[in-house]
């Protein structure tokens, strides 16, 4: 989890609901708290501070201040949406007419910014952090807030990211900020570029901020290391090779003086296709942190091709990446604290997006009310959202706020990917309640009921809290009785089990696959089917595995589902020799198809670290490589969606 700091504790004088000789006792519980959270000692905090709270008036400033402080030690244990309770309780007793609060506001809207960050909803970052800014107290205080909303908007919303760093220019040049906050400034607008295209510029802006920072020296902090691979990538992605190995040989990448880094116990890329359209073409750079107990956290986008939902998707899919113990112990924690890895969605088995059925269902029953579906808006949702709130409004004023006319324009805005997750669930809140009133059929009042559901917390992300929401849903008579109603909900259920091929996630696919009120040609049932395939084989299961996807009627081009991949007879490969030159090691998982006659075919790098560094050494090496030969009666594709992982090693 990402935990920025946002300011130091002072002191405060509490309003008292106990009698004025308690007030130094209070204090001191006050002092004593602020300790605990600036020792990191997070369970300790906010057992003080819920002592404090029991001890100031319901209502109060006083509370509202506890309240706030109350919030950023829950969200250090990982309670996001306890935080954000609490830090709206804690503003909603700081009134913005009291400029002696101004501080405390700012500290809980930018807790809330940091939450959303976290759970990687950027939109609502976004709205935060300019509501951060417009509380804050100082310039100083403003400039953290600038900064973190266009981290954050790079990938929700490009063209505010570029206003506010104008702004930020316009700051900085009138106030003191010393080197390390100019670096900081320098490397959003080598964030902003990069993502735009501009990777000369984006080069130029990462280099200053190296420069900055003291320039490529001995002494590095996890700062020297982030804005060094920023110039790498900058530098090579703009033609400049050398730059970039210079750049990135000072990181620490790929350079471990002690053992390797070795993937991920459990390191897989997302599916293409998905809720999330990825396309194979699909790239993208994410940093991240790995916890003591093998866990990342700290999650991040930096550079994506594809625009931001991509970026935002490979940042997601990350999050359920583990290390064992016995790979942390061989990780220094400086090392730990900064990772990043080039990432590209994963083709093997390309699965149907339930959402997509779900959507078209719903989209054909406003047809035969007459009204039109929202359109599209992927790339476009920053220039449309404007239209769209006057759109709603316009409506509204017409029909009603509860008139079946009003649900087109309540879905377009709902879906809006800028549109915060509070906003976007209230809502979703009010659509799903119109569908219902106007007796809509089950697979479109799904649709509603689980966006509506899905929005309501900011930790739906977590392995235990998705089926804690859903499931439920599996009671309710309206969807109980509908059999691809039912279905929809398994699906996305096992889906989002961190490990598809868990017991969980295969009973909920069986359950779907066997259900004898679905057609035996029901997309629901076909998803999953090919998910169980996939499931089975994981695990090993390959008789089982095949007969799966057998009953799907698909194209029977897997080999890993079908038959015994082929063995691998031969394989070449060259270290590449500019990473040999700067003592480079990392390795690359790439994904192919083999021919009939054990040829490769369709070679691709999945996972690549350091990024860029050895891609294409990857890729060419598992090319050059050749299997034994598999009979196919038309002769095409034997072996669809091998993996294998390419370890660049120096020997000595």
């Amino acid at each position: 989890m990402r935990i920025r700091s946002i300011g130091a504790l002072g002191a405060v004088c509490l309003a008292l609901s106990t009698a004025t000789a308690q007030v130094p006792s209070v204090q001191q519980d006050f002092e004593a708290a602020a300790a605990l959270d600036a020792k990191g000692d997070r369970a300790a905090a906010l057992a003080a501070w819920e002592k404090l709270e029991a001890r100031t008036r319901p209502g109060s400033r006083s509370r509202g201040l506890v309240l706030v402080r109350k919030g950023a030690a829950l969200f250090a244990l990982q309670r996001s949406d306890d935080a954000v309770q609490a830090a709206r309780a804690g503003l909603a007793l700081l009134p913005a007419s009291d400029a002696s609060l101004a501080e405390d506001r700012w500290r809980a809207y930018q807790q809330l910014g940091n939450v959303a960050q976290d759970a990687i909803d950027y939109a609502s970052a976004g709205e935060a952090y300019a509501a951060a800014e417009k509380a804050s107290p100082s310039a100083a205080y403003r400039m953290t807030s600038m900064l973190a909303f266009v981290e954050t908007a790079v990938f929700a919303d490009p063209a505010a990211a570029e206003a506010t760093l104008a702004r930020i220019d316009a700051l900085a040049a009138g106030a003191p900020f010393d080197k390390s906050s100019k670096a900081v400034i320098a490397r959003r607008h080598a964030l902003v570029l990069l993502n735009r295209g501009d990777f000369a510029g984006a080069r130029t802006h990462a280099a200053d901020a190296v420069k900055l920072l003291g320039g490529l020296t001995s002494q590095t902090d996890v700062r020297d290391v982030s804005a060094r691979s920023d110039a790498a990538i900058a530098s090579l992605l703009s033609g400049r090779s050398d730059d970039a190995r210079r750049y990135m040989a000072m990181t620490g990448a790929g350079r471990l003086t002690n053992g390797t880094f070795d993937p991920a116990v459990q390191m897989t890329p997302p599916d293409c296709g998905g809720e999330a359209d990825l396309k194979p073409q699909d790239m993208a750079v994410v940093e991240f942190s790995i916890a003591n107990d093998g866990t990342v956290f700290g999650v991040a986008p930096i550079y994506a091709a594809g625009g931001g939902r991509v970026a935002m998707e490979f940042a997601r899919a990350a999050r359920d990446w583990s290390w064992t113990p016995e790979q942390v112990k061989e990780l220094p924690p400086f090392f730990r604290a900064n990772v990043r890895v080039e990432m590209r969605c994963s083709t093997s088995f390309e699965r149907p997006s339930i959402g997509t059925v779900l959507n078209g269902d719903t989209r054909a029953w406003l047809a035969t009310k007459g009204l039109e579906a929202p359109v599209e808006q992927h790339g476009g949702d920053a220039a449309a959202v404007g239209r769209q709130r006057a759109t709603l409004s316009a409506v509204e004023a017409e029909a009603g706020p509860t008139a079946l006319a009003v649900l087109p324009a309540l879905y377009a805005l709902a879906a809006n990917a800028v549109v915060g997750r509070e906003e976007s669930n209230r809502l979703w809140v009010r659509a799903r309640g119109i569908a219902q009133a106007n007796a809509a059929p089950p697979l479109v009042r799904l649709f509603f009921d689980m966006q509506e559901r899905l929005t309501s917390t900011s930790d739906n992300w977590r392995g235990n809290i998705y089926p804690r929401i859903l499931t439920p849903l599996l009671a309710e008579p309206v969807y109980a009785a509908d059999p691809s109603a039912r279905a929809a909900i398994r699906l996305f259920m096992a889906d989002r089990e961190r490990r598809a091929n868990s017991g969980r996630a295969r009973q909920l696919l069986r359950e779907v696959a066997d259900d004898p009120a679905l057609p035996a040609n029901d997309p629901m049932r076909i998803g999953a089917l090919i998910r169980l395939a996939s499931a089975e084989e994981a695990s090993g299961n390959k008789q089982a595995a095949r007969a799966s996807f057998d009953k799907s009627g698909l194209a029977a081009n897997q080999c890993a589902i079908l038959d015994t991949a082929p063995r691998l007879i031969s394989a070449s490969g060259t270290f590449p020799e500019e990473a040999q030159t700067w003592g480079f090691e990392g390795w690359t998982q790439t994904q192919f198809d083999v021919a009939a006659d054990g040829k490769v075919l369709n070679q691709r790098a999945v996972l690549s670290y350091p990024p860029f560094i050895f891609t294409r050494a990857g890729v060419a090496a598992v090319g050059g490589a050749r299997f034994s030969k598999t009979f196919r009666p038309d002769g095409g594709v034997g072996c669809g969606g091998l993996t294998r992982r390419i370890a660049f090693r120096i020997p000595g």
